[in-house]
């Protein structure tokens, strides 16, 4: 039996964002409009057929990404969400919530964080099939050597999400990539803390 899905539309500083939550109101998705063909396709990828109804997202969700985009960095926390995906992308993902806002990691010392020292490429392909961009914060992740590197919502967003969130953007004149500078360095716990059930993990209610 195919999943049943609500699709929303949330207009954002940045385009409009696609909410994809299911019958419980926890967010499956979110993407932006102009990658919708990537969003169902990942959909696919984790949940084989899903149907996609429109249907409105959950106030309190909409509310949270508002204010987020606002300036109100916290909402995020109070966003519940559910995801599928292997259990080392559930783990990658589960793990992107704790870098804080304001800070940036690289995909190496992900790896690390993680106990999985030479799993840095394995890391950043579980980052680009993250499902739910903004509220698992995948663009928090950097090169090791401090560039943007890429983003699956592109770079411009990636850019803008960073300076919102407080961090200083410096760009090489050069030809060079953006680097973020003046980073404070990211605290990440090894073991994950959020809930789970079933197959899927799920942020913690704030």
């Amino acid at each position: 039996m195919p999943e049943n899905f609500n699709l929303d539309r949330l207009p954002t500083p940045i385009g409009t964002a696609l909410l994809v939550t299911d019958a419980d109101g926890l967010l499956r998705a979110l993407d932006w409009e102009d990658y919708e063909p990537r969003m169902k396709q990942l959909l696919r990828l984790h949940y084989g057929a899903v149907n996609l109804n429109n249907g409105r997202a959950p106030r309190d969700l909409r509310a949270a990404l508002t204010g987020y985009f606002k300036g109100d960095l916290d909402r995020l926390a109070a966003i519940e969400w559910r995801v599928a995906g292997t259990p080392f992308q559930q783990k990658v993902w589960n793990a992107l919530p704790k870098i804080a806002a304001g800070t940036t990691m690289s995909y190496g010392a992900l790896a690390a964080k993680l106990r999985m020292p030479r799993a840095v490429r394995a890391v950043g392909h579980a980052n680009g099939s993250n499902p739910i961009s903004v509220v698992l914060p995948c663009h928090r992740l950097i090169g090791a050597d401090g560039s943007l590197v890429k983003y699956g919502g592109g770079l411009e967003r990636k850019r803008w999400l960073l300076k919102h969130e407080g961090v200083e953007i410096a760009y090489s004149g050069t030809g060079g990539a953006d680097r973020p500078g003046a980073l404070r360095s990211a605290s990440l716990p090894v073991s994950s803390q959020s809930g789970s059930r079933g197959a899927f993990r799920m942020s913690r209610r704030i």
